[in-house]
């Protein structure tokens, strides 16, 4: 604890300020956080020889990352006596910006997953996008949604390391960028196990100083730097304009192909060229339909960067991909046409063409006839389904609810499931009672472990053990007088920023949902 909090005030004494009462948000924010990196930098290793997860998501909702990560380290608490010590509320830090990089429930999904694992000392990394505004801020005025800039990074971003070294480089149709790696930590219950969330930013492939040049060059440059930075700068661009589809696919491509290159760079590191042990050291999950253009990229890397022949790189990707589908819904289960695939990857898709042959040649061996293959072609007409190569292409595809699988085996993906009954799962994947019950509702997670201890945090199952409670007239006045103390936090908070009186004797219905474009 004492080392802790040293090394919180020689953080601030780095950054000017002398005194701890003097510290502004941002500078305590970042002496906290800087402090607690500097903790957990021992831990924050990659075990060699032990086979890794590797999670593609174009979103990953992670909420306000100072008070889960320090909970999860075991600081939160010497983190609060610090602050109240001095004089500063623990709740300083809810001015701090969510991190902007997902906007619904894929993306909290993702970072469930990636919490869930590094929790249960799964070597599991996620891979997306570092979103310069991510989506955007929303306000309400005279009646009317007004959107803002969602510039999360104005409070610095203290919990990513920026990794020059493992940058790649990323080709399309008519530009060349490079993907920086931003490596933030995912840190278990009780520190132990810290795995990865690697972001990629796209930047020009050459740095330089714009103020070096004038006339045409300046505006080239200045070209050049806007067209990169563009690909990362913003969470699901408008996408109702052909350029703005571009703009997704472009994105989709961009941190699937940098990804699957730094993936196959750790690969080599241990094996060399030999890639026949690619699926015995890496699986790479695929959330939804987003990062499915990483299937085609790891043939053409695989194929024309190592000769492998296209057989054997097919059967390596089988064996390496594994999909996960968030929707029944037809219209949401992505479709590219192929004028505009190959206006942004013409190098990739010939390895979705010669997917769509592979396929055909199965299917007729499967005795179905040229009629009854309509449903299942990668290339219908002049679209790419991008789900049904991810079906094809894996050896696993799992829903995220009993029903929902149930639905896509009997209705939405049944013929898929026909051919492929072994392939198809479900993974009902719950959300983290870390974050949601444990750091988020501090008075009921005492009440709980006041009467369970703490083995709930890491095993939910547990909370079976409450049932004895029921009829406990102590503890059932002690829970409503939390469930009160919670409702009065709220109108407080209601009060102060909204001006508006709750009764708190009052029931509270309450429903959060961010508008979107799409979603209007």
């Amino acid at each position: 604890m004492i080392q802790f909090q040293e090394n919180i005030e020689r953080c601030l004494l780095q950054a000017g300020v002398t005194c701890v009462k003097d510290a502004n948000v941002k500078q305590l924010y970042q002496a906290i956080s800087h402090a607690a990196m500097e903790e957990l930098a021992p831990r924050w290793t990659k075990t060699e020889g032990k086979k890794r997860a590797c999670y593609l998501s174009a979103e990953f909702l992670l909420g306000r990352l100072i008070y889960s990560n320090l909970m999860n380290l075991g600081l939160l608490e010497e983190a609060t006596d610090y602050l109240q010590k001095n004089g500063i509320s623990p709740t300083v830090f809810e001015q701090i910006e969510d991190d902007a990089l997902g906007n619904g429930g894929l993306g909290r999904l993702a970072a469930c997953f990636l919490d869930s694992a590094a929790s249960q000392d799964i070597a599991l990394d996620g891979y997306g996008i570092r979103y310069r505004y991510g989506l955007f801020k929303q306000k309400f005025e005279d009646g009317f949604q007004k959107e803002y800039p969602d510039d999360w990074t104005r409070f610095g971003d203290p919990w990513s390391v920026r990794r020059e070294e493992e940058s790649v480089l990323v080709r399309f149709a008519d530009q060349t960028v490079r993907a920086v790696a931003y490596d933030m930590p995912v840190i278990g219950w009780g520190g132990k196990c810290v795995n990865t969330l690697r972001l990629w930013q796209s930047e020009p492939v050459d740095t330089f100083d714009l103020t070096q040049f004038n006339g045409q060059d300046y505006i080239a440059a200045s070209q050049e730097r806007i067209l990169a930075e563009a690909i990362s700068a913003v969470l699901y661009p408008n996408d109702d304009t052909l350029k703005g589809k571009q703009l997704r696919l472009k994105q989709q491509y961009f941190f699937a192909s940098a990804s699957i290159q730094s993936i196959l760079r750790q690969y080599r590191r241990t094996h060399g060229d030999d890639f026949a042990k690619l699926p015995e050291s890496f699986a790479i999950q695929l959330n939804d339909t987003h990062p499915v253009i990483a299937i085609p990229e790891l043939l053409r890397i695989l194929c024309e960067e190592y000769t492998v022949p296209f057989e054997q790189a097919f059967a390596i990707a089988r064996e390496t991909f594994a999909y996960t589908n968030h929707t029944i819904m037809a219209e949401a289960l992505e479709k590219w046409d192929i004028p505009l695939f190959l206006s942004v990857a013409p190098h990739v898709y010939p390895y979705v063409v010669m997917l769509h042959n592979r396929l055909r040649l199965d299917l007729s061996a499967r005795g179905i006839s040229k009629d009854d293959q309509a449903s299942y072609l990668l290339i219908d007409g002049r679209q790419i389904h991008m789900a049904r190569m991810a079906i094809y292409a894996s050896h696993s595809v799992n829903g995220v609810a009993k029903i929902h699988t149930e639905i896509l085996k009997t209705t939405a993906l049944s013929e898929w499931y026909r051919l492929y009954p072994e392939r198809f799962n479900n993974k009902t994947n719950g959300i983290t009672q870390r974050r949601w019950l444990a750091l988020c509702n501090r008075e009921l997670s005492s009440f709980i472990t006041d009467r369970l201890g703490s083995g709930w945090i890491t095993n939910l199952d547990e909370l079976e053990g409450l049932k004895k409670y029921a009829d406990d007239p102590h503890s059932l006045q002690q829970l409503l007088e939390i469930k009160q103390e919670k409702k009065r936090q709220l109108a407080q908070y209601v009060q102060a920023h909204d001006n508006f009186c709750l009764n708190t004797q009052f029931l509270f219905d309450i429903q959060v949902k961010r508008l979107h474009e799409y979603k209007r």
